[in-house]
């Protein structure tokens, strides 16, 4: 199939104005869904389509007034009364919907391509990437600089209680959670390269994507085309091993961007971090003084999200005292660390966590926080690389430190290329030969009758997924909840 009718980000600069009517194609994306609502604030006429709508992001759209329709009731005639088609990237190369769209005559493009050209060409853009926190970083970030004064835009993956993940703002800064996963089947390329990023920071990096990625060196490759874009004169990276192979490349190139190395093992911290049940105090070096900071926030992982925020605030000349007040009281993304409630005797935390270095962090900070609890850690491997073997030695480890384990079996095989699942039954044994209580369920009615065996007598549920665990949290389960 020819794609004549594909639109870049300087096309879709030029053509801005012819464009009335816009139409999302698989609008229940998170990214699309926040693109939508951010184009209609610009004053564009938004309309979206998708094969199922569940909230929150059904709910979110439908608040906005923003028409959706059934993609099943979705033709070329009906395309046709559109100026542009915004193509999601859950639309797959050589499928019936690629067809449609292609054959329909209309001009189609990727979100990114539209959020880049029409509207971060024309603000300050700063761009969180990395393996993990790109969402809580974003956030706290938008929530920063709003204390500081400012009013920022943001552009953020996740759902925001009272907020909407999307806003233009009207102050200096836009904060956008800059993906490196792909943008459509017809581009290839991580988003973050379609953002027009003016300053960047890099929260991580490790494999993952594993779907789109043969190994760590494309997606460090995706950062090297990306960073020379960055029209900034500070880079601000956490300590990892692969991030750094990309920093020497930078730097010895001599092109004048400083590097701000944060991360227990630099120079700069966080050190000395302490939690208790009110929060954390920890310290970061800055210009060589030892400064001390609290928050109410808990997890190593949400202090090192922090400390990134703080460092881009001051190299923004930002006073460090107004920094210290602003972060003492600060809010996280829903289905990070969230409390959902109390089921029968043990309280319930609902966490995205994925990846083992994330679950690995989530279970410590619970261990942290909550000492007076037994930690029963939930773990749905949802995305490609964590239903697939990759990570089959590494949940042993990440799941370690919990008293018990309930493994949700994965639904669907991997789509990893060339790809093994993740063998739960080895995982399980694994687990037991370090005399872990581990469980693997199938079905809703299993995971219900082990939760209801495990709770109570001071354990805690921890629910790590970025799934619906099987229809957990649209069951019984939820009004139970106290």
């Amino acid at each position: 199939m020819k794609l004549n009718n594909r639109l870049e980000i300087e096309q879709l600069k030029e053509k801005k104005g012819d464009f009335k009517k816009i139409f999302f194609f698989r609008i229940c994306g998170t990214g699309m869904g926040a693109c939508a609502s951010i184009l209609k604030e610009y004053g564009f006429q938004v309309e979206g389509g998708d094969l199922a709508f569940y909230p929150p992001m059904s709910h979110y759209l439908k608040e906005l007034e923003i028409p959706l329709h059934d993609l099943g009731n979705v033709d070329r005639a009906f395309l046709q009364s559109y100026d542009l088609i915004v193509v999601g990237n859950a639309i797959p190369r050589n499928s019936e919907q690629a067809r449609v769209i292609e054959e329909c005559g209309i001009a189609f493009c990727s979100f990114p391509a539209i959020l880049g050209a029409l509207v971060l060409s024309e603000v300050n853009v700063v761009g969180v990437a990395g393996t993990h926190g790109k969402t809580t970083t974003t956030y706290l970030l938008s929530q920063l600089f709003t204390k500081l004064g400012e009013k920022p835009g943001h552009f953020i993956g996740g759902v925001i209680n009272n907020t909407p993940p999307a806003l233009l703002g009207a102050g200096r800064y836009f904060f956008i959670e800059s993906d490196e996963y792909d943008s459509a089947y017809f581009e290839k390329i991580s988003k973050f390269r379609s953002y027009q990023l003016n300053h960047l920071i890099l929260t991580s990096l490790e494999f993952d994507h594993a779907d789109i990625f043969s190994d760590i060196d494309q997606i460090k490759n995706e950062f090297t085309h990306l960073i020379p874009q960055v029209n900034c004169s500070t880079l601000i990276s956490a300590d990892y091993s692969a991030a750094q192979d990309i920093h020497d490349k930078f730097l010895a190139a001599d092109n004048g961007i400083e590097l701000k190395l944060y991360g227990e093992s630099s120079e700069i911290g966080p050190h000395n971090i302490k939690s208790s049940e009110n929060g954390t105090q920890f310290t970061l070096v800055i210009d060589q003084q030892r400064e001390q900071f609290e928050t109410n926030l808990i997890g190593k992982h949400n202090i090192l999200n922090l400390s990134s925020a703080i460092l881009f605030a001051y190299s923004e000349q930002f006073d460090l005292n107004n920094i210290k007040r602003s972060i003492t009281d600060l809010k996280l993304v829903k289905r990070r660390q969230e409390l959902r409630g109390v089921y029968h005797g043990s309280p319930v935390i609902d966490d995205f966590a994925h990846h083992p270095t994330a679950v690995t962090l989530t279970v410590e900070a619970m261990i942290s926080h909550y000492p007076q609890y037994r930690i029963v850690t939930i773990l749905e491997p949802g995305s490609a690389t964590a239903r697939s073997d990759l990570f089959q030695a590494r949940w042993v480890a990440a799941l370690g430190q919990s008293s018990e384990v309930i493994i949700i079996r994965p639904q669907r095989s991997t789509t990893i290329k060339d790809g093994t699942d993740l063998d739960c039954d080895k995982l399980q044994l694994d687990l037991k030969a370090k005399q872990q209580t581990c469980n693997v369920v199938s079905t809703l009615p299993e995971l219900q009758a082990i939760i209801n065996q495990c709770c109570g007598d001071k354990k805690l549920l921890l629910f790590l997924s970025n799934g619906p665990c099987l229809g957990l949290w649209e069951s019984d389960f939820v009004n139970e909840l106290w």
